[in-house]
């Protein structure tokens, strides 16, 4: 009941405005609707002083609406039972005699002093504030985007956190723009306020001496009052809705209340309230100044100043002794943030950037800095691999050499490099001209120098390729990562990405798992494609592979391999040059031969080879590769589904090797091969 009566309040409260714009009110319902509308604004000013950040009344430009239709309705309302009747309740007729003692010119004048604070002061200074906030907020959000984006990928922040927080920044940006649009109301119900009081002076002149035939003492006394007391009491609850635009918009994010932190920022100096506490009674000492005011208010600010030191020598005294009397508890206090960082440095984190000292510089604030770029490798290798990789962790460590950069898997590193600081890294075969110490690019091995960054264009023109500290400290990452994906794939991802597929594609979930698979199973056929740098994307693909393979068997071999043929198209797409896949084959009798080979071991079938036998199929696969990769051509290794497991064991991935497929995931699709070798085996025909 309570939840539909605050559903349905504010549009019946509209409605209701409506019909005060065109229906007679009776004086008494106008003088209780007088009342609320003084209430309303004095519970809404003491909410903006109450609230500890403007979001916490985002209602707040909404609420400025209404409550300005609603007195403006109520302006049209008493102005019909002033000019019409004469009389418009005991509210207004109280303020237009007893506020201003029954004096027009005493009224005219408290209407224009409330409209000059009103407008001039409070409204033009909440309006411009609400303006340069607005601007200011929206300048500040892709920053405050990236600061997000930063901590997230840091891993300072979850998934859930930096959601919030994005929200946040969202909301303020709304909240100050349609802050800097509601302080038009408030200008606006100004000026309508001195208009309504005009319009209503000369309409009850008009009334009073043409219709009812009264002089222009009487009709000034009977209209004119009402009309002032009309104003001043539209004028009062205007003003503090305008003082509580203007407390709303000058409000800053803080921990307390806008009484506490005024109170305790205020007495945090005691040497401000003794001199001005002495000042006063100073003051008070010259003549002609009415002494007991100043004595008075100079010696309430020296008592408290003195109160205050009195206050924050016991506190020092009280900390001194309790860290004498109380060593055993005060140590467990001051334990507890260290054995927060300390337990916060133990955690293994899953990938970690670690950065000299002088490299810390590449974490900045431009949208091209370190963070950044983690962030679209992050995105890119989700599009590419079809798992999102754990937030990357970086820190400086005084341990690594200058210009040194560590990445970290587990907590052990995977890579080192080097990303001088002003410099850039020239890939070419023209260097030698160039100054600097010949280096090796980490992920491809290429050769290169470090130059200076003013050599850029120098360093072009011999052809080289320049890359900057950034892009070669990503590249390296994005090695690592994609070579150890298999690693960096945990339990809970593998929970998370079913429960994905499970939301579009119940069936083949519930189908799978956990009657025929378990998740720790899942987990491994996901980990043994992409050791193989194969996506899992199409999960639920995969997932229906799976299905049908474990009715028949869980042996893990077994469902990667199926997995590999539900997706094998994807598979073939990736690898082919151009239009056409570019093959290397294994001739028949040595892939006979290899066949009978195999052999069953723990972690799948093997190939049990003489030393000559794996020598000769090394060398001949490497000729191939290399008459390949000369002519331009990214092969892969072709052979029998049989057989493509154990010859993945001994070919490695690129880029120092290639990939291999079996003729099953080869023919999945249509596609043009074209083999361009052939491994032979020497010592098979010896």
């Amino acid at each position: 009941m309570n939840r539909n009566f605050a559903r349905l309040g504010v549009p019946v409260g509209i409605v209701g405005i409506v019909l005060l714009l065109v229906m007679p009110v009776p004086a008494p319902l106008l003088d209780v609707l007088i009342v609320c509308n003084l209430l309303l604004a004095l519970v809404i000013l003491l909410t903006s002083m109450f609230v500890k950040k403007p979001l916490d009344f985002s209602v707040f430009p909404s609420l400025l609406l209404v409550a300005t239709l609603f007195r403006l309705g109520l302006n049209v309302a008493s102005t019909r039972l002033v000019l019409g009747q004469g009389y418009a309740g005991q509210v207004i007729e109280a303020f237009g005699k007893v506020t201003v003692g029954g004096s027009l010119i005493i009224g005219a004048v408290v209407f224009v002093i409330l409209v000059v604070i009103q407008f001039v002061v409070v409204t033009k200074g909440a309006e411009r504030v609400a303006e340069v906030g607005a601007r200011f907020t929206l300048d500040a959000m892709p920053g405050k985007q990236m600061a997000i984006d930063a901590d997230l990928n840091a891993g300072l922040i979850t998934d859930v956190v930096a959601r919030q927080r994005r929200a946040e920044v969202s909301a303020e940006a709304d909240f100050y723009g349609a802050m800097d649009g509601a302080s038009k109301f408030v200008k606006g119900d100004a000026i309508a306020g001195i208009v309504i009081i005009i319009v209503n002076i000369v309409g009850g002149l008009g009334v009073g001496m043409a219709q009812r035939g009264l002089s222009i003492n009487d009709a000034l006394n009977t209209y004119s009052l009402l009309t002032m007391g009309d104003g001043l009491v539209s004028q009062i609850p205007a003003l503090l809705m305008a003082v509580s635009t203007g407390m709303i918009v000058t409000r800053s994010n803080a921990e307390a209340d806008l009484g506490h932190a005024a109170s305790s920022q205020l007495s945090q100096s005691r040497t401000a309230l003794l001199i001005t506490g002495i000042t006063a009674v100073v003051m008070a000492l010259i003549p002609g100044m009415p002494p007991l005011p100043f004595l008075a208010v100079g010696a309430v600010l020296i008592v408290v100043s003195r109160r205050m030191q009195a206050s924050k020598d016991a506190m020092r005294a009280d900390g001194g002794a309790s860290s004498e009397t109380n060593g055993a508890s005060g140590a467990d206090v001051g334990e507890q943030d260290p054995t927060q960082r300390l337990m916060e440095e133990m955690r293994v984190h899953p990938l970690e950037i670690l950065l000299a000292p002088d490299l810390v510089d590449l974490v900045g604030g431009s949208a091209d800095d370190l963070l950044a770029r983690v962030k679209s490798l992050r995105h890119k290798i989700a599009m590419d691999l079809g798992v999102v990789i754990p937030p990357v962790r970086t820190r400086d460590s005084v341990e690594l050499p200058p210009a040194t950069y560590a990445i970290r898997i587990a907590g052990v590193d995977a890579g080192r490099g080097t990303a001088p600081s002003g410099k850039l890294l020239a890939l070419g075969d023209f260097l030698d001209a160039l100054p600097g110490a010949a280096v090796v690019e980490p992920v491809f091995g290429l050769a290169g120098k470090w130059i200076p960054a003013e050599m850029r264009h120098s360093a072009e023109l011999t052809g080289a390729t320049v890359i900057d500290r950034v892009s070669v400290l990503i590249t390296h990452l994005s090695s690592i990562v994609t070579a150890n994906a298999a690693r960096l794939l945990s339990r809970e991802d593998v929970r998370v990405l079913t429960e994905g597929v499970k939301a579009g594609s119940p069936a083949v979930v519930e189908e799978l798992t956990p009657g025929l698979l378990s998740l720790a199973e899942i987990h491994r056929v996901l980990q043994g494609l992409l050791a193989e740098q194969v996506p899992i994307n199409d999960l639920t693909r995969i997932y229906e592979s799976l299905t049908l393979r474990a009715k028949a068997s869980t042996d893990p071999e077994g469902l990667i391999e199926a997995a590999r043929l539900a997706i094998g198209p994807a598979l073939v797409g990736r690898l082919m040059d151009g239009d056409r896949l570019t093959v290397i084959t294994i001739e028949p009798v040595l892939e006979q031969s290899l066949v009978q080979d195999l052999r069953p071991a723990e972690g799948g079938t093997q190939l049990v080879l003489d030393q000559a036998k794996l020598d000769a199929i090394t060398s001949s696969l490497s000729a191939a590769v290399a008459a390949a990769e000369s002519s331009g051509k990214s092969p892969v290794l072709v052979c029998a589904p049989v057989l493509r497991p154990a010859m993945r064991k001994l070919v490695p991935l690129p880029p120092s090797g290639v990939p291999v497929l079996s003729y099953a995931e080869v023919t999945s699709t249509e596609v043009a091969i074209e083999t361009i070798g052939v491994v032979r085996g020497a010592a098979v025909r010896a």
